[in-house]
């Protein structure tokens, strides 16, 4: 035991079973059992009980998307499940008393509260690991010196986690990304799921399944509801949360990402220039940006530039989705981008709720479909842009299988019905279709549905709502099936 370390024993024991009340009453606290758990679990708790694979079990993702209630619904299951209660420990790294102490000091010493011999068929909870030092070191030692033990750990310093599982975790490591909400999931948390049903929308012979609702007009202001507060499962659930969004996104995430995590990560000497940089491109998520204008609009130099949009992305704060011409070929040298926030809600939390005919909500539509997308690894999506003479063209969304070099589909985004009533004015989207011989493309539209043909190509028109619910199940079943 360190002797660094000043806080005595018993007042370290007399924590752990604080945090660990199931060591008594073989239930996990009240305000985690009475949460809703979100539709991930039922893909994550096979890995926590998987034992065939010796690796320990990397829970990341942003902050406040769920971490620590996941593994509090993990134990709670683990309970049910008849696990020996006195075999789960669960520790909260960031808490201070544990500084001065290694994971295997803290393991030693729950061993000692609960006079056990050894950690044999244990389940081992370590939140929040960021806070170790070399914290990915002292979790291999422990993997290779406990094979008969299950080592579970959650950490949102997202740069680093990622970083470091891959490096000096090979092997031993398994990951599992959480998230934001998705829309699907929000439904599911509010108990709403009475909305929706499994229907089709039919043309002619073609009947394309989706998830439909029996009422647009209540989805709809869900969806709203979810643009401003829906990434989050405890803003979601929680009105007065919502009423100072602000301060609770703010505080909580913005600057313990921006002010914190980033800056001790990357040795970022102008925190400040950071924090503005990132309320700058919140305020333009879904727009397109060049250096040039990204470094004239913000002043900041192109290559600290280049930087921050590498951190940001890798905290998982921003998605930055690059340009395919008209024949879906990657441009050479990439000068102009869109960049996305990875949850809408941060925007209002930054500024303010919008209401459903606010200018913003185009690209506030946009940048959650693309949230809804961003729940499946290795998806290589771009958008289109193109200049041909004095006509330009864009399509927001286009799928490129890395195989063939071909654009798979395209999405045109719209929070407006006039698209549905003059598909005619869809000219870029139809033309990326003609030239790519894709012979079916998707518009979103506010609340109208159908299918219409033009020049050959099949345009199915969905609701945003409708369509952003169905990535998100789509997805998910697609996880279950692996």
């Amino acid at each position: 035991m360190s002797n660094k370390n000043l806080i005595p024993t018993a007042k370290i024991v007399e924590r752990l079973q604080y945090e660990n009340p199931w060591w008594v009453s073989k239930q996990i606290p009240e305000m985690y059992s009475s949460m809703a758990r979100r539709l991930y679990f039922s893909l994550f708790y096979p890995f926590v009980i998987e034992k065939s694979v010796r690796r320990a079990l990397v829970l990341m993702g942003p902050r406040r998307v769920g971490k620590t209630v996941m593994l509090f619904h993990s134990i709670q299951q683990l309970l049910a499940d008849r696990v020996n209660h006195q075999k789960i420990f669960f520790i909260g790294i960031d808490n201070p008393i544990y500084v001065h102490l290694g994971l295997e000091d803290i393991l030693d010493l729950c061993k000692e509260s609960l006079r056990e011999e050894d950690l044999k068929g244990c389940f081992v909870f370590f939140d929040e690991i960021q806070y170790l030092k070399d914290w990915e070191r002292h979790l291999k030692v422990l993997v290779d010196s406990y094979p008969e033990t299950k080592f579970i750990v959650s950490g949102s310093a997202a740069a680093a986690l990622k970083w470091h599982s891959t490096e000096s975790g090979a092997g031993r490591f398994t990951d599992f990304m959480l998230p934001p909400l998705t829309f699907q999931e929000y439904i599911h948390l509010k108990g709403l799921d009475h909305l929706i049903y499994n229907g089709s929308v039919v043309y002619g012979k073609n009947e394309i399944p989706y998830c439909l609702t029996h009422d647009m007009k209540i989805l709809n202001k869900e969806f709203v509801h979810y643009l401003n507060f829906g990434g989050y499962p405890e803003v979601v659930l929680n009105e007065r949360i919502q009423s100072d969004m602000g301060r609770y996104v703010k505080n909580d995430i913005v600057d313990k990402v921006l002010l914190r995590d980033l800056p001790s990560l990357y040795g970022i000497k102008d925190v400040q220039e950071l924090n503005r940089f990132f309320t700058y491109i919140a305020y333009n998520t879904g727009n397109e940006f060049s250096y040039e204008t990204m470094s004239r609009e913000s002043g900041i130099q192109k290559d600290t530039l280049k930087k921050y949009l590498e951190y940001l992305e890798a905290a998982f704060l921003i998605k930055v989705l690059n340009k395919v011409d008209i024949n879906a070929k990657r441009l050479k040298r990439v000068t102009s981008f869109k960049v996305y926030l990875t949850n809408s809600s941060l925007r209002t939390a930054l500024f303010s709720p919008i209401i459903e005919t606010d200018n913003e909500m185009g690209n506030m539509v946009e940048t959650a479909i693309l949230s809804q997308w961003m729940h499946r690894e290795k998806l290589d999506l771009t958008y289109a842009r193109w200049k041909e003479g004095r006509k330009e063209g864009e399509v927001d969304l286009v799928l490129v299988d890395d195989k063939k070099y071909k654009p798979v589909w395209g999405v045109e985004i719209k929070w407006s019905n006039r698209y549905f009533e003059k598909p005619n004015l869809l000219k870029s989207l139809i033309q990326f279709c003609e030239n790519n011989q894709i012979d079916k493309a998707l518009v979103t539209s506010i609340d109208q549905l159908g299918i219409q043909e033009i020049n050959g190509v099949l345009l199915s028109f969905l609701p945003a709502s409708i369509y952003s619910y169905n990535i998100g199940d789509i997805t998910l079943k697609m996880k279950n099936q692996n």
